[in-house]
């Protein structure tokens, strides 16, 4: 089977996003089909039409000049499905797989119907949600319904749709979308890329100035919906039960400068430690600095319907975590078993659950061999991507009896 999928982007850009697809694509490949990438202008200007990356091969798109919001994006789908139909005509793929955006859905459905290739569309996060969040639009605009209505649209004119998580999966069949034609896929990770967490290295403690004390910490991009403005809230109340706590905030993002204003208006800044983005390979030794991490998310659509990365690859390190009870988390942590929850938005929640699991360390071996089996057993790579198995055939016995035989 050939498979040429469609991506917002992709590696060698690092987030959950190009985490996820070249995990999916390396155990596609594990299963015997063979797979083609094509990224959307959205991975930027390059000056190849294709790339090696990690051992996969990548075709790129032309990035079109930058106009106005709207015509902008109407630049961008034109671009994909240029490149798209050139190497769908010499490629030949039986599945177009199309990736959230809606951008990517909609050039691929238009080129599956013009050369016949059935064509899946899997859903991370629905765009309008994600606009949201940036801050591009507000929930019930305008702009907001009119993507929600490109999104059902497509939703309605593929031949399968994933999805990464049941929250997602009960929203696309809300919009009449058959329980049948919507397959999740389940976020999980490589167990085998992740070693147990080890001993902090002392040079590097000693470099960030955290000798002696309790770390609490966070890993990842700074984006509003992650809450860290929550936890920062909340850290001054921690520190008068906790005199040695500091944190430590590893990464960054868009809010990056207001959580930095954030901690000086609190009179936290000198225990507040933000690393900045750190080389994907020295990460590990980073986490090994932090006692506890929090998750702290707000609860808004996009994280009550998400599945999360974060916590998998702290189960699959052995690590300690507290996180907020939004339901991306509910769906993959069990509350004092492989991880701890606490009320989102919550200042008050966040302190009790943190001072709580300080306080009871003696519970944190069990935990973290809870959090270990769970991915080992459940939430790995390799029982994910076999849920593509049956959608997949399906749509190949359907082509073949719509093709005329020659």
């Amino acid at each position: 089977m050939r498979i040429l999928h469609i991506l917002d982007h992709s590696i060698p850009l690092h987030s959950g996003y190009t985490f996820r697809t070249a995990a999916i694509l390396r155990e596609q490949r594990a299963l015997g089909w063979e797979t083609m990438h094509l990224t959307s202008p959205k991975q930027g200007h390059t000056t190849q039409a294709a790339e090696e990356v990690d051992g996969l091969h990548f075709y790129r798109s032309l990035v079109p000049p930058s106009g106005p919001p709207g015509l902008n994006e109407l630049r961008q789908m034109r671009a994909t499905e240029a490149r798209l139909e050139q190497l769908a005509r010499e490629l030949r793929p039986d599945i177009l797989h199309a990736h959230s955006p809606v951008l990517n859905a909609i050039p691929a459905i238009r080129v599956g119907k013009r050369l016949g290739i059935p064509v899946v569309y899997e859903i991370r996060a629905f765009w309008e949600d994600a606009a949201v969040d940036h801050g591009t639009t507000a929930e019930g605009s305008l702009r907001y319904r009119a993507t929600r209505a490109m999104e059902t649209w497509a939703l309605k004119r593929v031949d399968h749709v994933f999805t990464i998580c049941e929250g997602l999966r009960c929203d696309i069949v809300g919009r009449g979308i058959p329980d049948n034609r919507v397959t999740v896929i389940p976020n999980a990770v490589d167990v085998e890329g992740f070693q147990l967490s080890g001993e902090p290295d002392a040079l590097l403690r000693q470099q960030l100035g955290l000798g002696g004390a309790t770390v609490l910490g966070f890993v990842g991009s700074f984006y509003a919906y992650e809450g860290l403005d929550l936890l920062l809230d909340a850290f001054p109340k921690l520190i008068v039960l906790r005199p040695e706590l500091r944190m430590l905030l590893i990464g960054g993002g868009p809010q990056e400068g207001n959580l930095r204003a954030q901690a000086e208006r609190l009179g936290v800044a000198d225990k507040v430690i933000f690393t900045g983005r750190v080389p994907h390979t020295e990460v590990s030794r980073y986490y090994d600095q932090i006692d506890l991490l929090v998750y702290p998310r707000h609860s808004m659509r996009l994280t009550e319907l998400v599945t999360p990365l974060k916590p998998l690859e702290a189960m699959a390190q052995g690590r300690i975590f507290a996180a907020s009870d939004v339901g991306g988390h509910k769906e993959l942590i069990r509350d004092g078993e492989t991880g701890r929850l606490f009320t989102a938005g919550s200042v008050e929640a966040l302190v009790t659950t943190v001072t709580d699991m300080l306080d009871h360390r003696d519970d944190w071996p069990t935990m973290r061999a809870a959090g270990r089996q769970f991915v080992e057993q459940v939430r790995n790579w390799r029982t994910s991507v076999a849920a593509y198995l049956d959608p997949y055939e399906r749509i190949e016995r359907q082509q073949h009896l719509r093709t005329p035989a020659n």
